[in-house]
């Protein structure tokens, strides 16, 4: 008995006309046929290849069949498979057990196995490319006010993208020699970047001593009471990174980030020029609130415009779009990824982001919960480090030494469970400036000398951090320019 011919791939429609189904029936029969004679093929094939990928509904529940079985350590062949579809009608249409025992006449070389998984999954791919088309044609028609065209391009782009991602998102198994020559790569890598870090550096000295620097695939929290600095430290770790950046090209035409990183700041709670405000307070060293009110002298102006001329080819790119969802979110940052590259992610902050419209959350600390495993699932897919600032509860201020703990992070959630590393914020003088006894008393110089000594002093608390050590690292706080910077003579480092 013949094989069963391809079905007719040509079909057409009133509103398309004709059209061509991307698939290969023949390629279906071979792979199928290839693993029913010889199981062993099946290890020849990609992890990538589900039965999802056949055109053919019956192959596609064939090839589920078929590793279901070798999953079980049992044996895939005709007669026993064929026991599994005695009341599948199109099996029956095919010819039962004579079609299988046909796919197995005619099958190849199971050395040419991967060739026809690879050809079938193409395919596939193209079918969906089409269906997405289809979709985003439909959708573009559509009448709903609540769908904006920005709102459809997004979905667009994370779909393609999704689809483009398919099948690479992980390795498989991964034998031991290939995983150490990996950490003997990066630790080489590390060895010769300025510094000696094994991941991006924050461009804090004492901070990078305790973390090593920002390492891909991690999410990290930076957590603190309002006012601390959390804004600013993220802000300026995120400059920090872009002004550094450099790279060098490679053989295939694309960049390879050497030191520094193209960086994506989602500013929630600023508006872009705020941000660049604060920026350029920092480069130009004049206060941030002088620049916003105008009160600047000439040189001073001089200054601000020499600072803007030296950062502006920095990779830096904003996003203050307020309450913006984390699908959003992804999406935006997949396409940066795609278009100018991507090194480090900040987000500013995760409390004011929205578990978007399609998600239904039962209560704040579920949707936080959701967001911060998006947020970490970002991570690992663009593999690039995400930093996000998250707002601590008000039970820091009931506690007589207000230094922040883990168990304050608000609507915490799973935002402990999923961080890599959490760092808190604390300025004791923040605390002791709004306890300031009346002047002229013993009291008030005695508070006056107290707050001369720790006014710009800052404390980075490293609750949590999966790759290291914990401990506190202290850094310098200038409050006029919102600038946290070395707390130690470079070089130099108290005992942690």
């Amino acid at each position: 008995m013949a094989l069963a011919p391809a079905l007719d791939l040509h079909a057409s429609s009133p509103e398309t006309g004709p059209t061509h189904t991307p698939a290969n029936i023949e390629a279906e029969q071979a792979l199928l046929g290839a693993l029913l004679y010889d199981n062993g093929a099946y290890e020849r094939i990609s992890d990538a290849l589900t039965h999802q990928h056949f055109y053919e509904p019956f192959h596609g529940r064939l090839f589920a069949a078929i590793e279901a079985h070798l999953r079980r350590g049992q044996l895939a062949d005709p007669t026993l498979l064929s026991e599994q579809f005695q009341r599948d009608p199109a099996f029956q249409e095919l010819g039962a057990l004579r079609y299988l025992a046909d796919l197995v006449d005619r099958a190849p070389p199971a050395a040419r196995a991967a060739d026809y998984a690879r050809a079938i999954y193409d395919l596939a791919l193209r079918r969906e490319l089409i269906r997405i088309g289809g979709d985003i044609a439909a959708t573009a028609q559509t009448s709903d006010p609540e769908l904006s065209a920005r709102d459809q391009i997004e979905s667009a782009e994370q779909q393609l993208y999704t689809l483009a991602e398919t099948g690479q998102s992980g390795a498989g198994l991964v034998n031991f020699d290939t995983a150490l020559t990996q950490a003997v790569e990066m630790a080489a890598e590390a060895y010769n970047r300025d510094g000696g870090l094994s991941g991006v550096s924050t461009g804090i000295t004492d901070l990078d001593q305790k973390l090593g620097g920002l390492h891909p695939s991690d999410l990290i929290i930076v957590a603190a009471r309002p006012s601390m600095g959390k804004s600013s430290l993220c802000a300026n770790i995120a400059f920090n990174v872009a002004r550094r950046y450099e790279w060098e090209p490679q053989p295939d035409g694309t960049r390879k980030t050497v030191n520094g990183g193209v960086v994506a700041f989602f500013a929630l709670e600023m508006s872009a020029a705020q941000m660049a405000t604060r920026l350029l307070a920092e480069v130009s060293g004049v206060p941030s609130d002088k620049i916003r009110k105008g009160e600047i002298s000439a040189a001073e102006f001089g200054r601000i415009r020499d600072a803007a001329a030296e950062i502006q080819e920095a990779p830096l790119f904003i996003d203050d779009t307020g309450g913006i969802s984390i699908s959003k979110l992804a999406a935006r940052a997949r396409r940066l990824k795609r278009t100018s590259g991507l090194d480090l992610i900040v987000i500013d902050y995760v409390q004011l982001i929205t578990a978007g419209a399609g998600s239904r959350p039962e209560n704040r600390v579920q949707e936080i919960s959701q967001i911060t495993q998006g947020l970490k699932s970002l991570a690992k897919e663009l593999n690039v480090p995400v930093i996000t600032a998250a707002q601590l509860s008000r039970q820091v201020e009931n506690r007589e030494d207000k230094r922040p703990q883990l168990a304050d992070l608000r609507e915490s959630g799973s935002i402990e469970q999923d961080a890599d590393v959490v760092m808190s914020i604390y300025r004791e003088s923040y605390y002791l400036s709004r306890t300031e006894p009346r002047e002229g008393t013993q009291e008030h110089l005695d508070w006056q000398e107290k707050m001369d000594q720790i006014r710009n002093l800052a404390e980075v608390i490293i609750g949590k951090q999966r790759h290291g050590p914990i401990g506190t690292v202290k850094l310098h706080y200038d409050e006029n320019l919102t600038k946290f910077s070395n707390f130690a003579r470079e070089g130099r480092y108290e005992p942690r």
